[in-house]
């Protein structure tokens, strides 16, 4: 999954909004292998704007239909119940919300437009002794309640929400315990690239976290996951190509 920030404020410092750069960040996401783009309009780095829905869907709209131009699967990042609507009106097939399904009216939207959804974990954690068999209680509940709502079950897929209500410590026995989230029977998302764990670990700038990047997306096709969310698409598909050759 290749990210495409429409956004000012992205925590990565690879956010775009002139639609020219939006399209050419998209043709370089879709050559350098991404199977899906996902794109976002607002910011989820800690401390960022809230960014009203039409001003998303501003930003969004012409993104997603570059994306269908470059022959792209899309996914739209967002929390909002009315953008996934437009979004995926206008070609989006699967919807990307970090809130853990914050609005709503969202799995009806999700269910209506018969599209994926990503159900991602991020609630505070309760203790520390067993993190990932918090994380696997919480998103079991989340998948039983998409498919109550009316989600066909084979269009959900989880993600462990690295970095969301999470510390740094926190997010290593996460990916080292990820395989636990097999157990759901549900694809697993996981999204480590760019974050600041790999510059608490590395000691590294916030401009230098690729090698970070793609031995966390290794390690994490290693524990079961399925799909990885990356900036830098050409380095990450060659590596967890290689790992998953290896090791799988």
């Amino acid at each position: 999954m290749g990210v495409v920030n429409v956004t000012p404020d992205s925590f990565s410092g690879d956010g775009v909004l002139d639609p020219l750069d939006v399209a050419r960040r998209i043709h370089r996401v879709v050559q350098e292998g991404a199977d899906v783009v996902d794109i976002g309009g607002e910011s989820t780095r800690p401390g960022h704007s809230p960014v009203p829905a039409a001003e998303e869907l501003r930003r969004v709209l012409p993104a997603i239909t570059s994306a269908r131009d470059a022959g792209a699967l899309v996914s739209i990042d967002t929390r909002k119940a009315r953008v996934a609507r437009e979004a995926t009106r206008a070609g989006a097939v699967l919807v990307n919300d970090v809130s853990g399904i914050s609005d709503p009216e969202m799995l009806a939207v999700v269910a209506e437009a018969q599209a994926a959804l990503v159900l991602v974990h991020c609630r505070p954690l309760v203790s520390r002794v067993d993190i990932a068999g918090q994380v696997l209680a919480d998103l079991g509940r989340l998948v039983e309640h998409a498919t109550f709502s009316g989600v066909e079950r084979g269009k959900l897929i989880v993600d462990p929400g690295f970095g969301f209500a999470k510390t740094w410590r926190d997010n290593l026995f996460l990916l080292r315990d990820l395989g636990r989230l097999r157990a759901l029977e549900v694809p697993i998302l996981v999204g480590l690239s760019r974050k600041a764990t790999i510059s608490k670990v590395l000691g590294v700038s916030h401009d230098d976290r690729l090698e970070g990047s793609l031995a966390a997306a290794s390690a994490a096709v290693v524990n079961g996951a399925d799909m990885v969310r990356a900036h830098d698409v050409k380095s990450t598909r060659q590596a967890t190509a290689m790992v998953d050759a290896l090791m799988r």
